[in-house]
């Protein structure tokens, strides 16, 4: 399966910055065997629709309802209608500082596989639970109750370990492949054999330095990229070594 690559420009951004990042992003080669998507804060998405060719549009989140009185919510039909193709669901900042329990990201990811976008469900455990050897543990139960009934076609799991986002620190590709190893094991059980064709990203302060080692594990099959996105050429050094490690 070809890599995939998504930026997560997280509450970042401007229409100068999405103007810039465009022109950068077209004077650099194209890309092959790796699908790049570019998740802007929402009001930016029409305007990277517009600057960008090529580039798959995704969004940070979605509501976990179709319609009705929510203020300032946004539904998955109307990020569909704007063109995206993939949606993050259950980020870690989501859940830590907003309170979203398993539940809610399984009803997020069963209204956006409904609408025909990609799911992006994220899971992963703190230093702590780490440190206490828990990591396999809670992974595992928050990928079966973020999976609720929600259906294989067009999901993909990433896993973003807490104690390597924005941190600086990044898990060896030893820590990385063996967690991700665990989640394709899962997917398994719970899906049945296509459960093996899953997409499992990694999302971790992932940096130019590091994607090419990342990207030749064998079940990474792609990375949610933070900061490392912001910034034209480095986002696609993190794609190119994505296409590389595909190949």
């Amino acid at each position: 399966m070809p890599g995939l690559v998504i930026a997560n420009w997280k509450l970042h951004g401007s229409l100068a910055l999405v103007a810039e990042f465009g022109q950068q992003w077209r004077a650099l080669p194209p890309l092959s065997d790796v699908e790049v998507v570019v998740c802007p804060p929402t009001p930016y998405l029409g305007a990277i629709r517009e600057a960008f060719e090529g580039m798959r549009l995704g969004a940070q989140d979605c509501a976990d309802q179709r319609e009705g009185a929510f203020t300032g919510e946004v539904a998955v039909q109307m990020l569909g209608e704007f063109g995206c193709r993939y949606v993050i669901i259950g980020h870690s900042e989501r859940r830590s500082l907003y309170g979203e329990t398993d539940a809610q990201v399984a009803r997020k990811a069963r209204l956006a596989s409904a609408e025909g976008l990609h799911p992006v469900v994220c899971v992963g455990e703190s230093l702590e639970q780490r440190e206490a050897g828990q990591e396999v543990k809670v992974v595992s139960e928050q990928l079966l109750g973020s999976l609720a009934q929600v259906p294989c076609e067009r999901l993909v799991i990433a896993y973003e370990p807490i104690w390597a986002i924005g941190t600086g620190r990044t898990a060896t590709p030893e820590q990385a492949e063996a967690m991700h190893g665990v989640i394709r094991r899962c997917m398994q059980e719970h899906f049945g054999a296509v459960g093996a064709a899953i997409p499992i990203i990694y999302g971790g302060s992932v940096k130019p330095e590091n994607a090419s080692e990342l990207f030749g594990c064998e079940n990474i099959d792609g990375a949610l990229v933070g900061g490392a996105s912001l910034e034209a050429k480095s986002f696609w050094q993190i794609a190119s070594a994505a296409s590389a490690g595909r190949a």
